[in-house]
């Protein structure tokens, strides 16, 4: 074969490719890597979810405590009646602050996928609507009974966990609590989670 046909396939084979990595390069551009944080070192940490059924309005709340090392410490999952899905995440950090002090845990982090809740409470806003505000105030009033304690947002694929347990809620008659061992149901996750499983997500 003449060597300029040769080179003319190799053209051909070769451009597709550098487009093919250009534009997974422009891809990689916007993808962020979510993954679950381990808390430091002393520190627990709480991330909580609330569920809603939008065609009945029946809600649920859930949440997972673990430890620096990723351990499972505590669990609960609850079912919350009808009402909205904002009400339904602030019950489920309520509920969180609430075994925080129950359990007199000092240090503690605090996470949701939410995010313009997630800024509410870190910012202290005032919001319009009364049935909001006033769990917001009820949250307000128990942050600072924590010694120290951080509040942060991260997307849904770092909040697996507590989305399963608030899953879970709508199946309960009556609140459930799971202590050091979690619910197979969740294991897998708990586990991904500690092994620092990353997804990407479009920015």
């Amino acid at each position: 074969m003449h060597i300029s046909r040769i080179l003319g396939y190799q053209r051909v084979i070769q451009k597709p490719f550098q487009l093919l990595l250009r534009n997974w390069h422009k891809d990689s551009l916007n993808l962020i890597p979510v993954a679950w944080e381990k808390p430091r070192i002393g520190w627990k940490k709480l991330n909580f979810d609330g569920s809603c059924k939008c065609k009945t309005g029946k809600s649920s709340i859930g949440g997972i405590f673990r430890n620096h090392e990723a351990e499972f410490l505590l669990g609960y999952a609850e079912s919350i009646g009808k009402t909205n899905s904002t009400i339904a995440e602030l019950t489920a950090l309520t509920r969180g602050l609430e075994l925080i002090l129950e359990n007199g845990w000092n240090e503690v982090w605090l996470e949701g996928d939410s995010k313009s809740l997630v800024e509410v409470i870190a910012q202290k806003r005032v919001v319009r609507c009364l049935e909001v505000q006033k769990e917001i105030n009820r949250i307000n009033l128990l942050i600072p009974k924590i010694k120290s304690c951080i509040v942060t947002h991260v997307f849904r694929e770092g909040n697996r966990a507590a989305d399963k347990f608030a899953q879970m809620g709508h199946h309960l008659k009556k609140p459930q609590i799971w202590r050091n061992v979690p619910p197979k149901q969740v294991l897998r996750i708990v586990n991904e989670d500690a092994e620092g499983k990353t997804f990407f997500r479009r920015r």
